[in-house]
């Protein structure tokens, strides 16, 4: 039985993205602080898929899995805890998620927001 998707925005969720973007295939910053973790637990529970601005770019999806790898380490392989961060998947389009994480949104209650909240939205890395 295939388990549900769990999409994973890039920047701003497992890449701390405190510089400026300098292209899809530059990722200066350090990783998000229990990232690796939290992804070695959801993927015994989830197909985990990252989709990201950088997805539109082969050499966005190489980098970004490049960066998962040095970031892994020994997490990077199978375990007999479970599968490693090599089973994450990069998807070049937005998969049909169970849910999915990101930084910049809003999860729609049926309650449409007002222009003024979403003008002063901020993520939680700006501030």
């Amino acid at each position: 039985m295939s388990k549900p998707i769990l999409c994973l925005d890039f920047d701003g969720v497992i890449h701390s993205y405190t510089s400026p973007w300098q292209g899809p295939d530059i990722i200066p910053d350090t990783i998000v602080e229990g990232a690796i973790a939290f992804i070695l637990e959801a993927l015994k529970h989830f197909d985990v898929v990252i989709y990201s601005s950088r997805s539109a770019s082969i050499g966005g999806v190489r980098a970004m899995a490049r960066y998962m790898k040095i970031h892994a380490g020994a997490a990077w392989f199978e375990s007999p805890d479970g599968p490693g961060i090599e089973s994450i998947r990069f998807a070049a389009e937005k998969p049909a998620a169970f849910l999915t994480i990101d930084d910049r949104a809003i999860c729609f209650d049926g309650t449409w927001p007002s222009i003024e909240t979403l003008k002063s939205f901020k993520p939680w890395n700006k501030k």
